[in-house]
C-alpha cells in the first residue's frame, strides 16, 4: 500500500498490453504481469506478485503474495496423469516463492484434488512438481529435479540438481539429497543422502547449525541415527532401542513419527566393507 495525502492507497497493477489476462481472474494489488504472459479464468494471484514474460498461470491456480514467477514457467496446468479427465482441481501456492524459468507445477487429480506448495520455496530452472504433491516451507529444488505424483517434501529440505523422486515418496525436514541420484524410498529428516542406490551419509550437521539447532540437540540426533543406521539392527529393532536409550526430544519424536508413517520404507545405510 502507498500513502498519498495522508491516506493509504492500494498499489497499482502493471499489466503489459501484450499479456493475455482473463477478466475473470482475481489479480491482487501491486501485481506486475509482463509481455505475453497468459492468466486464465479461474486464477487467483495475491498482492505484489511478479509474472514474467511468456509464463502461463492456468485455471485452478491459487497464489499468495510476493511470488516471483520467471519467464516461461507453467503454473497450475493439467496433471500428467492418464486418470485425469478434466475435473476441477487446484495448485495452491503460498507466499514469497521463487519459480525460475521453465519450471512446471501441475495441479492435483481427483484423488486429493490439490497440489500444495507452502512459503519461501525456490524452484530452479526446469524443476517439476507433479500432481497431488505437498511441498513445505523453504524447500529448494535445484535445476531439473522432478517430483512424481503424491510426493511429500517437508520444510527446509534441499534436493540437488537432476534428481528424480519416485511417486509417493516422502522427504523429511532439513534433509539434503545430493544431485543426480534417484529417490525411490523415503528419506528421513535431518540427514544427508547420496550415492546410487541412495543411502544415508550422515547427519546434515552444517545445515542444522546454520538454522539454529543447539549442539545438544544435534548430538542427540547423532545418537539416534547411529542406532538406526550403524547398529546392525533392523528398523523396528532400532526404533525400539532409540525409544529406550535416546531422550524423546521433539526432533527424535519427529524422526520416529516419520518412520512410523513411511509406506515405501526408508533408505538404507552405507554398506560396510
Amino acid at each position: 500500500m502507498n500513502e498519498v495525502n495522508g491516506t493509504t492507497q492500494p498499489k497499482l497493477r502493471v499489466i503489459d498490453s501484450h499479456a493475455v489476462v482473463s477478466l475473470k481472474a482475481t489479480i491482487g494489488n501491486g501485481v506486475r504481469i509482463d509481455a505475453f504472459a497468459v492468466i486464465e479464468d479461474d486464477v487467483v494471484i495475491g498482492d505484489d506478485c511478479w509474472i514474467g514474460a511468456n509464463a502461463v498461470i492456468a485455471n485452478g491456480t491459487r497464489m499468495g503474495k510476493e511470488n516471483r514467477i520467471f519467464p516461461m514457467a507453467s503454473i497450475g496446468n493439467e496433471p500428467q496423469d492418464l486418470k485425469y479427465h478434466g475435473e476441477p482441481t487446484t495448485l495452491e501456492m503460498g507466499d514469497r516463492n521463487v519459480v525460475r524459468e521453465f519450471v512446471t507445477l501441475n495441479r492435483g487429480t481427483s484423488e486429493t484434488a490439490r497440489t500444495i506448495i507452502q512459503n519461501d520455496c525456490l524452484f530452479m530452472a526446469y524443476a517439476h512438481v507433479g500432481h497431488d504433491c505437498r511441498v513445505g516451507n523453504r524447500v529448494i529444488l535445484a535445476n531439473n529435479v522432478a517430483l512424481g505424483g503424491h510426493v511429500h517434501i517437508n520444510d527446509w529440505a534441499i534436493i540437488g540438481g537432476g534428481t528424480p523422486v519416485h511417486q509417493f515418496c516422502k522427504i523429511g525436514e532439513h534433509a539434503m539429497i545430493g544431485g543426480g541420484f534417484r529417490v525411490v524410498k523415503d528419506v528421513p529428516p535431518f540427514i544427508l543422502a547420496g550415492q546410487e542406490p541412495l543411502v544415508f551419509e550422515g547427519l546434515n550437521s552444517i545445515g542444522l547449525r546454520r538454522r539454529g539447532f543447539e549442539p545438544d540437540v544435534i548430538a542427540t540426533l547423532e545418537r539416534a541415527y547411529e542406532i538406526l543406521y550403524r547398529s546392525n539392527l533392523n528398523v523396528s529393532q532400532a526404533v525400539a532401542k532409540i525409544k529406550e536409550q535416546v531422550p524423546m526430544i521433539p526432533v527424535v519424536e519427529s524422526l520416529l513419527g516419520f518412520i512410523g508413517r513411511s509406506k515405501r520404507g526408508i533408505i538404507s545405510g552405507r554398506a560396510r566393507h
